[in-house]
């Protein structure tokens, strides 16, 4: 019999950043390593991941890294993970063509590590432990659910996933092997709960269908379709309809460039090299104003949005949007975006484009509905519950969804990220164990990590601004040679406020004599006592705190 540990660094009560963890006898099993996008107050931060300071306490426990699919929320992490933790890395064939491509984006040597291919037919062994996987239908190629085996049963991961019965070959639902899994004893299932509220099955794409073709069939001009890089399905889809309508295909978007390119290469996306149309950069002799071209504008989150506005300004370098062009919108807010999304769609509507806008409702989902759900729990039987993927609202939809399809209380666990579920010789055993869990904010400039203090200069810059301090010292003399120069960035405007100016000037001067009274100058302390004296004084007068910033030039050094 088995002692077994269930724990999630991060995924639950949020969307985004999963990363779960199952340790069975001291093994330690981790399902996916992804990432999160930052929400509009975390100023400058590119993308948030979980922390895994766990995870290298205890690496020598480590079996592995299990990679379910592609997508940015769920592998988005596993650069920075491969730079504290040098592990294998099990995933599917296109899988891990997108993670290579990401790992050596960030400046890793992909020969430093370990990469295993799996799919469905591959059974991996670990001593008494076993690892299947088996694909399920996503919006990315060879999307897979993951089952440990153990003594005590079978732990099922099942994040992504739908039973759309109208997809074919890499995007099909492996019932073979998922039928095989579920005649084994089903201990947990940790399934995704992101469409948990959503009720009924995950409906066809008739509809989508239906006005993509009518919207092609009517426009006489150039067809921009807005699409997220990562829906590699829908992406298909419009590819499929333009060269139904003999339409030649540009696609815009570096990363998503890079996506196609894999994709294409591995011939998960079919697209004729004679149907592909090169864009070159807008001048006097070419405006890219071809009237049988579809232009696929494609990006992460804001990225398809920030592009449409740069084109219907006519600031971009590729396509300039103007009355004759149809603009299709694939692209629904998700969280975070809702601003930019209601911003652009009122620019394309002010500046008089013809826009159709996909209904969210007639977008087949890529998340699992009510009676898929339901299905899945149905074909599996397991004995335990576990809702994963979402915030705590979609988990509780899973809660309620599970005790209505007959489980009782005692059997569905809704977890924070950190809570220990513990089950010995198959039996759940309450504990207070908790893991260590949080955020880690990563500014994509930086190699490290963003500290509290930086964020809160940002979030300061943002709201008061900054004023600068620019002054020439002769440090042999110990004296000032020019009056400081005082510069105002987003604080106060300069010509209405000369005596807060003065009063600078003086406070400057005060803190200067001061320390130009010593025998040595100490740079730093210089700095930050014109930082903080200044400072007080402007939260006196105006309840403002601006970021001070003393630029003091040395002219012997400089000479």
């Amino acid at each position: 019999m088995s002692r077994i540990k269930i724990f999630a660094l991060g995924g639950l009560g949020e969307n985004g950043k999963n990363m779960y963890c199952v340790d069975v006898d001291n093994k330690i099993f981790i399902l996916d390593a992804g990432l999160k996008y930052p929400t509009h107050e975390l100023f400058g931060v590119d993308s948030i991941i979980p922390d895994f300071s766990y995870l290298e306490k205890n690496k020598s426990r480590i079996i592995g890294l299990f990679l379910s699919h592609g997508h940015e929320d769920h592998i988005g992490a596993v650069p920075k993970l491969l730079k504290a933790i040098n592990i294998p890395i099990f995933a599917s064939y296109f899988t891990l063509a997108i993670l290579k491509d990401a790992i050596t984006d960030q400046g890793l040597d992909l020969i430093d590590y370990k990469f295993i291919t799996v799919s469905s037919r591959k059974t991996l062994t670990f001593d008494n432990i076993k690892v299947d996987f088996y694909r399920v239908t996503h919006s990315i190629p060879e999307s897979q659910g993951i089952a440990i085996t153990t003594m005590d049963g079978i732990i099922v991961y099942a994040p992504d996933f739908t039973f759309d019965q109208n997809v074919t070959g890499v995007y099909k639902t492996d019932f073979e092997k998922l039928s095989y899994i579920a005649g084994q004893k089903v201990l947990a299932l940790l399934v995704e709960s992101l469409g948990a509220e959503r009720i009924g099955y995950t409906h066809s794409t008739e509809a989508l269908d239906y006005t993509l073709n009518q919207t092609f069939y009517h426009s006489k001009g150039r067809i921009i379709v807005s699409a997220f890089s990562t829906d590699l399905v829908r992406i298909q889809k419009i590819i499929d309809i333009a060269l139904k309508y003999e339409r030649k295909i540009a696609i815009i978007g570096r990363k998503t460039q890079r996506t196609v390119d894999i994709a294409v290469n591995l011939d998960y996306l079919k697209i004729p090299k004679d149907s592909l149309k090169s864009l070159r950069f807008i001048d006097d002799k070419n405006k890219n104003e071809l009237k049988d071209a579809v232009v696929l504008v494609t990006g992460d989150r804001h990225e398809p949005f920030y592009m449409l506005q740069r084109m219907v300004k006519k600031q971009d370098k590729l396509i300039h949007i103007n009355k004759d062009d149809t603009i299709i919108l694939m692209t629904p807010p998700i969280p975070g975006t809702e601003k930019i999304a209601a911003r652009t769609l009122d620019i394309l509507y002010r500046y008089d484009t013809n826009v159709v806008k996909i209904n969210k409702a007639i977008l087949p989902p890529s998340h699992a509905g009510s009676e898929d759900i339901k299905l899945l729990i149905n074909i599996l039987n397991p004995k335990y519950i576990i809702p994963v993927i979402g915030e705590y609202r979609h988990q509780y939809a899973m809660n309620h969804l599970c005790i209505q399809h007959g489980y009782s209380e005692d059997t569905v666990f809704v977890l924070d990220n950190g809570t220990v579920l513990q089950l010995d010789e198959g039996k759940v055993v309450n504990t207070k164990e908790r893991i260590k869990s949080g955020d880690i904010l990563v500014d994509g400039i930086l190699d490290g990590d963003l500290h509290d203090a930086v964020l809160r200069d940002r979030e300061l810059l943002s709201q008061d601004g900054v004023l600068l301090i620019i002054a020439n010292i002769e440090a042999r003399e110990k004296r000032v040679i020019t009056s400081p120069e005082i510069v105002s960035r987003g604080f106060i405007y300069m010509k209405e406020n000369e005596e807060l100016i003065k009063e600078v000037e003086a406070i400057f001067y005060k803190v200067s004599d001061k320390i130009l009274k010593n025998k040595y100058i100490d740079w730093k302390v210089y700095r930050q006592m014109l930082k903080d004296d200044i400072s007080k004084y402007l939260y006196q007068v105006t309840k403002r705190r601006p970021i001070i910033i003393p630029v003091l030039i040395d002219t012997q050094t400089n000479k």
